[in-house]
């Protein structure tokens, strides 16, 4: 990549906090247009990662440049939005006032109009901050971080308290964002979220970052088909395929995850003819990330 196609440019970062290592040489680029989601556990180093972006933190050794300049510059902010956890907005603002005052900082921000309907506030212009349920406010929150069209969007969270429909919605505006040759950057905890909106996962565990690949990538590493069947046959045949990746039992139940389902199956009809309950999906995204993070390895 030439530096005019990379948004984000990481090399070595670190990041500590007394003796907490929050982030551990961090090394990556981040295209233009890429959509770019953020997975992994509490405490993993995503948030430090958003913070070293937004030119919160400065890193303790590394570097890491965003359109080819320093985290926090001005002329970086102001291709930049970002939509955090937490928001800090005035509550006796209405939300028209906030849309009008965010949009003052940007010299060719979105029309007041279409930060409405982009993220369905309509009917709510005259309501304070304050008085705005949550998803109201996380929806907001939304048009705040768009009103200067940024070339690179910060989102942490963004679905968070807000309903089926409204999620559905705020996630096909995301998309529509993307198609424009701007950059996401997005975390989430919701793994449906991150394949709805993500053409490449990064997966930060204890500080670190042990994945980066497409969702079909992650599932792959995994096996693209999980089986679940009843079955009293050896599950130890079973995992000495090479196309088997993975193998979960307990008692009679078996979940295989394997790349060659119709050989899978043929041998597990061959080893018990009296097989029940058999079921052939596609392996998810959830599973590749159980794979990689077991529960029991998160502290």
């Amino acid at each position: 990549m030439t530096i005019d196609t990379v948004t984000i440019d990481a090399r070595q970062l670190q990041k500590s906090f007394g003796n907490l290592v929050a982030l551990n040489d961090c090394t990556l680029q981040i295209s233009r247009g890429s959509r770019c989601v953020l997975l992994g556990p509490n405490g993993a180093g995503k948030s430090t990662f958003f913070n070293l972006v937004l030119g919160m933190l400065k890193p303790n050794s590394g570097t890491i440049s965003v359109f080819g300049k320093t985290p926090g510059h001005i002329s970086v902010r102001r291709r930049t939005g970002a939509m955090l956890q937490v928001s800090g907005v005035p509550s006796s603002l209405t939300v028209s006032e906030h849309l009008q005052l965010f949009r003052a900082y940007y010299p060719k921000p979105v029309s007041l109009s279409n930060l409405i309907t982009t993220a369905g506030l309509e009917g709510l212009e005259r309501r304070p901050f304050g008085s705005l349920s949550a998803g109201q406010q996380q929806r907001l929150n939304f048009a705040l971080a768009i009103c200067g069209n940024p070339e690179l969007l910060v989102l942490d969270e963004p679905s968070s308290m807000l309903d089926i429909q409204v999620r559905t919605r705020l996630w096909d505006e995301i998309k529509k964002f993307a198609l424009n040759e701007q950059t996401l950057l997005l975390a989430t905890h919701n793994l449906i979220e991150a394949e709805q909106l993500g053409d490449r996962i990064l997966i930060f565990h204890q500080g670190r970052i042990i994945a980066d690949a497409s969702p079909t990538q992650l599932r792959t590493m995994v096996g693209a088909t999980e089986i679940s069947v009843r079955t009293t046959a050896n599950v130890a045949e079973l995992a000495k395929n090479p196309w088997v990746k993975r193998v979960e039992h307990t008692k009679e139940h078996v979940r295989l995850y394997v790349v060659d389902a119709e050989r899978t199956v043929w041998q597990l009809m061959q080893l018990d003819p009296e097989l029940k309950d058999l079921q052939v999906q596609p392996a998810t995204l959830q599973d590749a990330y159980l794979h990689l993070i077991p529960p029991e390895t998160i502290q």
